[in-house]
């Protein structure tokens, strides 16, 4: 029986949605293959983990500034790439030995982290399975390309990433034009008076799916003003707003419902597992700019627009 190591992190939610939806589409269609999920920075430090997480919550709410040097910091392969680079050296040593363990045949990573100490392991022989690196953006970033030699397959949204991964030196054959990774319930047909009905929704009015940004809360005082603004400004739609985990958001959305008696055109959700069935019913998403979200709606919009 084949083995499957998936990687994945659980800061920035498209990282594990697209590592769950790998996993669903291999059980269901390889019966002869085992797959094994793990959070990568979890496994190697659980301390570690949650600073990480906690960091990039606060920098995401509170210090957008910092994340930004972060990013073109490690592009640019400067200073902080360096540091990042010689960071996950070390690191990688504590991941070893879960590969040695569970000797996969293959090793799929939707974290870059974990797809740069997979490859720095491969480099120094500790391993030598296939890589395989799902790129859950629509642009590539350095931090996913590093040490590409030592990576298999590179899987990318669409043939731009292709033309952009050549002219950073990836091979040909190690670009696999696939599109990002989603489950198959954004791509099913619902009933749409069943929805809105379950929801307390109107069918005659266009709806908006809007995202608070989740537990990190992305930009909360502009994503408060944007739902102020559409409740006050366009009376004649409704709004189905997704507060995530984050209580603070929750309580302020609902405020907000209360102050402009919009109870009846705006529903608040802390939580729901239905988003694929929300999405498939909405005319308009307002979301932050993630790639995984990006695509299960558009998957949504083309799947409502078939029936």
């Amino acid at each position: 029986m084949k083995k499957i190591l998936i990687f994945y992190g659980s800061f920035g939610g498209g990282h594990l949605s697209a590592a769950r939806s790998i996993k669903e589409y291999i059980d269901t269609h390889y019966k002869d293959t085992e797959t094994y999920m793990v959070d990568c920075i979890e496994y190697i430090n659980k301390s570690l983990n949650k600073i990480t997480t906690k960091a990039y919550s606060e920098m995401a709410k509170n210090a957008q500034w910092i994340w930004k040097k972060v990013y073109y910091g490690v592009e640019k392969q400067g200073p902080v790439a360096k540091m990042t680079n010689e960071t996950q050296k070390i690191m990688a040593i504590k991941l070893n030995k879960l590969l040695q363990d569970y000797k996969p045949d293959l090793i799929i990573s939707t974290l870059p982290f974990s797809s740069h100490m997979c490859a720095i392991l491969k480099k120094k022989k500790k391993i030598n399975c296939k890589i395989a690196t799902v790129i859950t953006d629509y642009a590539p970033h350095n931090q996913w390309l590093m040490h590409p030699a030592y990576v298999d397959y590179f899987f990318v949204a669409h043939e731009g990433m292709r033309e952009d991964l050549l002219l950073r030196g990836i091979q040909e054959n190690q670009i696999k034009v696939t599109g990002i990774p989603l489950s198959n319930r954004f791509l099913a047909n619902y009933n749409k008076e069943k929805i809105l009905s379950e929801f307390k929704l109107s069918s005659n009015k266009k709806t908006i799916l809007f995202f608070a940004g989740g537990e990190q809360g992305l930009g909360k005082d502009t994503v408060f003003s944007i739902l102020e603004s559409i409740i006050k400004n366009f009376p004649e739609l409704q709004v189905i707003a997704i507060s995530g985990k984050n209580t603070k958001m929750k309580n302020q959305f609902d405020k907000l419902v209360l102050k402009t008696n919009s109870d009846e055109t705006v529903k608040i959700l802390k939580y729901t597992n239905k988003i694929p069935e929300l999405m498939s019913v909405s005319d308009l998403v307002i979301t932050k700019p993630g790639g995984l979200t990006t695509t299960e709606s558009l998957a949504s919009r083309s799947s409502n627009n078939s029936n």
